[in-house]
């Protein structure tokens, strides 16, 4: 692990200009595919990064927290004039589910990364903006000036829309295993030994052609505007990217917004949602958790009375809004040990779940279901990545998992992550799916 943060700060020069623009993302146009992508459409909240200032990467949990405090302690960098007011990062990155799994294809994303970009372009106010960082020494003040020029001299105006082209999709990904894994996972609940297990599964995708992500991301924000639309390159090529709609913690210096989401159903099921005995159980599983985890690291804790119902395109969750005021010292570091994996990717109680997947999925997860997002200095939004895959010319990997109580069936349980799977398949081009 290399911390890329000193404590006396000073380690990057950067500089900001304002764009005549309206879309981050219209900036692959000129400059390429981003090397890290963000967008929470409702939010008004979008950026995109090209380039890598600085990267610092995490071997083990551990290390993940050692990098997390240092990536949000107070400002390392440099502004050549006035620094930004909103500027999401700059900080972005991800790690894995869990330390336990073979490569998997994720050998490249390294068990935690985060890269400093060396260009973002965000939504600043009702405008759009751009920084450039260079690491300090000799010509860095140079360097950022060339860097925004370069950008504001050709960045385009205007919106990106995702293009009408689909492709035909090859899929695979077994049935009976998944449903044998269900029935596993319940007869286990039945005798006692767990409450609640999150299995997942894999779908191989396979494409006419090369996937354009910059394409695939369009899709997805247009198609999912209530979720945190992202995407994370590796150094060999291949990218993380996906639609979730789970945060896992928001944080403003001692604020914190965060929720419990679980219990789903289809849309013409909505109704039924907040009836059923089964998902309120796996909801208010998810919201004690939550509770316990913040308890000691809280001055003031509440949460939402009753959950209320998260609609999405192809599916709709129970949600339960969580806010706290920190204690003083407790930051993203902290907040992430304590949280994650929660109830709604892993299971309760959490050991006994977490030991159930490694002896029974057969799966890496890799950063699925792990929190992916941006850090700053006393700022930091982590989102759970689900709805997602990994893309690396015409091959995709995605990743749909489903909450198994009692009471679940292993033909309702696959029917749900074929739900779940619609939205990535259809960003992926798969317009008949």
């Amino acid at each position: 692990m290399t911390t890329l943060v000193p404590a006396d700060g000073g380690h990057w020069v950067a500089g900001m200009i304002s764009l005549a623009a309206v879309d981050p993302l219209a900036g692959a146009e000129v400059l390429g595919e981003p090397s890290v992508y963000w967008e929470r459409p409702l939010a008004r909240e979008a950026m995109a990064g090209w380039g890598e200032a600085a990267s610092v990467e995490a071997e083990s949990a551990a290390q993940v927290l050692t990098v997390l405090k240092a990536l949000s302690a107070p400002d390392s960098v440099r502004w050549l004039g006035a620094s930004p007011t909103a500027l999401p990062g700059p900080w972005f990155g991800g790690m894995r589910f869990s330390q336990v799994g073979g490569d998997g294809g994720w050998g490249p994303f390294g068990f935690g990364r985060w890269t400093l970009p060396e260009v973002v372009v965000w939504r600043e106010g009702t405008g759009v903006a751009a920084a450039a960082f260079a690491p300090e020494g000799p010509g860095a003040e140079d360097v950022v000036r060339s860097l925004l020029a370069r950008v504001g001299a050709a960045f385009p105006t205007g919106y990106r829309h995702p293009g009408n082209g689909t492709q035909a999709l090859k899929l695979s990904s077994s049935r009976p295993e998944f449903e044998g894994r269900v029935t596993r996972a319940v007869e286990t609940i039945s005798s006692g030994g767990l409450q609640k297990v999150v299995l997942a599964r894999a779908v191989e995708v396979e494409g006419e052609r090369a996937f354009d992500r910059v394409e695939v991301l369009a899709r997805l924000r247009e198609q999912n505007p209530r979720c945190a639309t992202f995407l994370f390159r590796a150094p060999d090529g291949a990218a993380f990217l996906g639609a979730t709609p789970e945060t896992l913690c928001r944080l403003e210096g001692r604020r914190l917004e965060t929720e419990a989401l679980a219990g789903s159903a289809s849309p013409t099921q909505a109704g039924e949602l907040g009836g059923s005995e089964k998902d309120l159980r796996e909801h208010e599983a998810v919201v004690r958790y939550i509770l316990k985890a913040l308890k000691p690291l809280a001055e003031h804790l509440e949460s939402d009375a009753e959950p209320a119902l998260l609609t999405l395109k192809n599916v709709v969750h129970l949600r339960t809004g969580i806010r706290a005021e920190l204690r003083e010292g407790v930051g993203v570091a902290e907040l992430v040990a304590a949280l994650h994996p929660t109830p709604a990717v892993g299971g309760t109680p959490r050991e006994r779940a977490l030991e159930f997947l490694v002896e029974h999925e057969d799966l890496d997860r890799g950063w699925y279901a792990g929190p992916v997002g941006w850090i700053g200095p006393g700022r930091a939004h982590q989102m759970v990545a689900l709805r997602s895959a990994r893309i690396k010319g015409s091959q995709a990997r995605l990743f749909v998992g489903a909450g198994i109580v009692a009471g679940s069936s292993a033909e309702a349980e696959w029917r749900e992550t074929e739900m779940k799977s619609l939205a990535m398949l259809r960003a992926l081009g798969g317009g008949h799916v």
